[in-house]
């Protein structure tokens, strides 16, 4: 399996359950009544930090990641369950960096640590909890949200005491088992180390066995941090090392490769040249006791301490152990980027109209809200145009214009518009109209009715005011 030490994987959150919907009907419960329980939350994705491993390599195999989904609830208010947490193992000293936006997320240096990636989705509600004096047999109940997904890009950035820097070929990896108890890979043809290989280093001090970790940092060439050979790829992992030790070659012209490593160094990280260093002059059993003198006075000029080794032969190593002590600063405490609150971008409600005339209403908080119900349940959608009057949607809608039997758009669903104020002022001018036609009605009826009390009593006089006939009748 190939050395990986950069990779991009995908995580996601899983879903949260629905809600239930669901009545309590018991022969000896009198009065039954909503009963739907609660969806479970979905699983999280988090990265653990492990000391045991050394590389990326146990991520490469699959690149999307996924929780648990959480369990839908059910009757008598039982709850779904909750889906379980992905815990994925990575090695300590592992940076953590969202693709999208390439802000760093995590930066896990200690055994242990755990790093939130991917939020699980919450539940939804039963349709008990939306039960109230007015809403008494809710019909609909409340969708779980969907997890949390992100691309991230994983670094791996060795964290040891020691870094072993120099040519392929200098004798690092010999002189890594020489000192500790690593076995990487040695050959005696041209060859290089293609991952980080670690090892610790011990010795008797005063307080006890004194312990450091050494790194053989893969070979850097010219030109390494362009990106020629494997040196960009590798030149991180020599960022956390405390003490950095020049492998050069006796044989080999170590003055202008150590001119050259510290080059490369500087122009990948100004801030490595400053940090404590020694040169460790190996091979020196090919080379004359006056060459390697001469080679240790011009190397002097660099102003860092020399130790002359022979890996092969095991000269030089007591000497070069106690150095490595001494030298080595003392560990500072994890630093960690500053927690800064997470922004949060105002996403207020604004209505738009659509070239067919739909009016788009569009904010992440409203949306959320109507992704969770079925807008095809006519006791939801009263749930939601309440909830839309309270937020203040209606008013928006009037201001841009929308009358009545106008089609809204949310989230994907489509709603008609009803102009409550609109309606109310109808209303009453219609009672207003009403109550006119009936104070007309009635005076009219009493126009009538004095109309023809008038008529009666004219005749009353009438006959009144007729002569008697006392003519007997023949």
């Amino acid at each position: 399996m190939p050395f990986r030490d950069v990779i991009d994987i995908t995580v996601q959150g899983g879903r949260g359950g629905d809600g239930a919907m669901s009545f309590l009907r018991l022969k000896y419960i009198p009065k039954g009544g909503p009963d739907g329980g609660h969806g479970g939350s979905g699983g999280s994705v988090w990265l653990e930090a492990v000391d045991a491993l050394n590389s990326l390599d146990g991520l490469g195999q699959n690149r999307t990641y996924r929780a648990q989904v959480g369990q839908a609830g059910e009757g008598r208010e039982r709850a779904g369950p909750g889906g379980a947490d992905l815990t994925l193992p990575v090695p300590v000293g592992t940076l953590v960096f969202d693709l999208d936006s390439g802000e760093r997320i995590g930066d896990l240096v200690e055994e242990g640590e755990r790093l939130l990636v991917a939020a699980g989705g919450q539940g939804g509600r039963g349709n008990a909890a939306f039960a109230n004096s007015r809403r008494q047999a809710p019909r609909f109940a409340e969708a779980g949200t969907r997890g949390e997904q992100r691309r991230l890009r994983l670094e791996l950035r060795t964290i040891a005491d020691v870094g072993l820097v120099g040519y392929p070929n200098a004798g690092k990896s010999s002189l890594l088992a020489a000192l500790s108890n690593a076995r990487p890979r040695v050959a005696d043809y041209p060859f290089t180390t293609l991952h980080p290989q670690l090892g610790v280093v011990e010795r008797e001090g005063p307080r006890g066995v004194e312990r450091l970790t050494m790194a053989d940092i893969p070979g850097i060439i010219e030109d390494a941090h362009l990106g020629r050979g494997l040196g960009l790829d590798f030149l991180r992992h020599i960022a956390r090392t405390r003490l950095l030790v020049y492998v050069l070659d006796a044989a080999d012209d170590p003055l202008v490769t150590l001119d050259a490593l510290r080059h490369e160094l500087q122009a990948y990280d100004p801030g490595l040249i400053e940090r404590p260093a020694l040169v460790a002059l190996n091979k020196v059993d090919l080379v004359e006791q006056a060459v390697a003198d001469a080679l240790e006075a011009e190397l002097s000029g660099f102003g860092l301490p020399l130790v002359r080794v022979s890996a092969l032969a095991g000269t030089g190593l007591e000497d070069l152990r106690p150095v490595l002590f001494e030298l080595l600063p003392p560990r500072p405490a994890p630093v960690r980027a500053a927690t800064e609150p997470k922004r949060v971008v105002a996403d207020p409600v604004r209505v738009e109209r659509a070239p067919d005339g739909t009016w788009v209403v569009r904010g992440r908080a409203l949306e959320a809200v109507v992704e969770r119900f079925d807008t095809g349940n006519r006791d939801a959608v009263a749930y939601l145009q309440h909830h839309f009057a309270s937020l203040g949607v209606n008013k928006l809608l009037k201001r841009a214009g929308a009358a009545s039997g106008d089609d809204v758009a949310i989230a994907g669903a489509v709603f008609e518009y009803f102009d409550e104020d609109a309606a109310e002022v109808e209303a009453r001018a219609s009672r207003s109209s009403e109550a006119a036609d009936q104070r007309a009605a009635e005076r009219r009826y009493l126009a009538g009715q004095r109309r023809a009390g008038s008529a009666e009593a004219t005749d009353e006089a009438a006959d009144e005011g007729e002569p008697e006939d006392d003519r007997a009748p023949p």
